[in-house]
């Protein structure tokens, strides 16, 4: 048995065994999934510790390892130590904005109802009384970003015996925002008696314990998509009664899930004539309706957007500059919070690198001629930032030119783009198009939707004649395959300038 050892985390004394990481004493979020690729969990710590490791001496300057600074994925406590986390928690900024059609009220309850959007990122949920009326919303970070911030590094994490954990963890998150929900209002969670619980197919797939392997390689074809009723028990959703049902919707494939199947219902795409959905995040997900037939594809775009591989990225906390204009020939930013910024948040980037075109501080190559530039102190871009942000960019704005070109079309031939999720929330029209994230004549025609997921969500727990209708989209669509995509590889590979399309 491991020797029990003291720690002093920021002040405060606990107890821990002798071997373990600082990452896991501090609960720290790891977005490269502990792999030390991303410097995003620096602690300054000392006493009794492991020596640094090559990949720390890559990452960390020497002045910031004679200070103390290290990597908490990588770092080990041996005896008693000290650590220091770096930079306050503070609340998060995320959207739980929703937008609901006209429906006929048929719930999938009697007394009680909630619905849940477990993203990649967040978990948003809304619960309603038996009237249809929506009672209260909240919202929270996914727990298991501690293995990584996407579903590449998580799918990783439970091929290596993490699935339980990684279960576990969303379960917990869950209880803990159904918990919150019923204290505002006294409600006991035992009585409510419908729930549905939507998110991608590898975020259900991980919910369920369903096996994630066939996520980890061509051709990925999901073994399960879901669109089924099962109990609390069964869910492991422990603060419900066991025998409450829960419906999780369906998915369209291995990563386009049930989120997008609520989108669509939300955004009532197949009611148009020509229109398009864009989820713009770390897997982008899209849809085209178009001559009555669905199109759906995803592209991997990378978390740029989520501030992850970005030297100062963060998501949009508390101190995040999340918005960039020019002023008097100089960037000017606004930060969450009016306080002093610590990072950049995905739209503020979005903003950065336009103003920085417009100032010819770069050309449309993405070219910065200098080591990095300062857009408020001590936040700065580096080149390696600008190219993160061409590589994600170039993957959305490609995936929705190839889906569009596969059904024949241009971008000036969608009467409507349909843009959910927080990111797009937040998203300035002018500086996407500026970029190139966007066609111009997409953007043009674009309305952000909030969290679409969420909002279709509640219309399965609202009326339950609409899972008929939803199992009918997921099995109609047509799933396009970007990888072996010639048009979509052209386009990439095109989109990389940082100019109008």
């Amino acid at each position: 048995m491991n020797e029990q050892i003291k720690v002093i985390v920021n002040g405060e004394t606990t107890l821990a065994l002798a071997g373990m990481l600082l990452s896991e004493i501090i609960k720290a979020e790891k977005p490269c999934g502990g792999h030390g690729r991303c410097g995003k969990c620096k602690v300054r710590a000392s006493g009794i510790i492991s020596s640094p490791t090559d990949d720390e001496k890559k990452l960390l300057s020497e002045r910031e390892l004679a200070d103390g600074i290290r990597l908490a994925c990588l770092t080990y406590a041996i005896g008693d130590c000290e650590i220091e986390t770096l930079g306050a928690v503070r609340p998060e900024q995320i959207v739980a904005d929703m937008e609901l059609p006209k429906l006929e009220l048929k719930p999938a309850f009697k007394k009680y109802g909630i619905a849940v959007d477990i993203g990649t990122t967040t978990l948003a949920a809304r619960l309603y009384g038996a009237n249809g009326t929506a009672i209260g919303d909240v919202s929270c970070i996914n727990p298991q970003r501690e293995w990584g911030a996407d579903v590449i590094t998580r799918v990783e994490a439970s091929l290596n015996g993490k699935g339980r954990e990684l279960a576990n963890a969303i379960r917990g998150a869950v209880n803990d925002i159904i918990r919150e929900l019923c204290s505002r209002d006294n409600i006991n969670p035992m009585d409510i008696d419908g729930a549905v619980i939507t998110g991608n197919t590898v975020m259900l797939s991980l919910l369920t314990e369903q096996s994630v392997e066939p996520f980890s390689h061509a051709p990925f074809n999901a073994e399960r998509l879901f669109g089924e009723t099962l109990t609390a028990s069964t869910l492991g959703i422990s603060i419900l009664a066991s025998a409450t049902s829960i419906y999780l919707p369906p998915c369209i494939s291995a990563f386009v899930g049930a989120d997008t199947t609520c989108a669509l219902l939300a955004t009532e795409l197949c009611k148009k004539d020509t229109a398009m959905l864009a989820d713009i995040g770390t897997n982008g997900e899209m849809a085209i309706w178009h001559g009555g037939k669905l199109t759906v594809c995803s592209t991997a775009a990378g978390p740029a957007f989520e501030g992850v591989g970005i030297s100062m990225g963060m998501r949009g906390a508390y101190g995040a500059i999340d918005r960039v204009c020019i002023q008097n020939g100089q960037p000017y930013a606004h930060v969450i919070g009016d306080t002093d910024p610590i990072g950049i948040c995905g739209s503020g980037l979005v903003d950065a690198v336009a103003c920085m075109l417009d100032l010819e501080i770069i050309d449309s190559s993405g070219y910065l001629d200098e080591n990095e530039f300062m857009i408020k102190a001590p936040v700065s871009l580096t080149q390696e930032d600008i190219r993160m942000l061409q590589l994600a960019k170039s993957a959305i704005c490609a995936g929705l030119m190839t889906l569009a070109d596969s059904v024949h079309l241009g971008a000036s031939d969608v009467d409507a783009l349909f843009v959910a999720g927080g990111f797009g929330s937040y998203l300035n029209k002018r500086s996407a198009t500026r970029i190139g994230l966007l066609p111009q004549k997409l953007a043009e025609n674009s309305r952000a939707v909030g969290n679409a997921a969420l909002s279709g969500a509640c219309m399965l727990l609202l009326n339950t004649d609409l899972r008929e209708r939803a199992e009918r989209l997921a099995d109609g669509a047509s799933t396009l395959e970007l990888s072996t995509n010639s048009v979509f590889a052209d386009l990439y590979v095109s989109g990389m300038m940082l100019e109008k399309v």
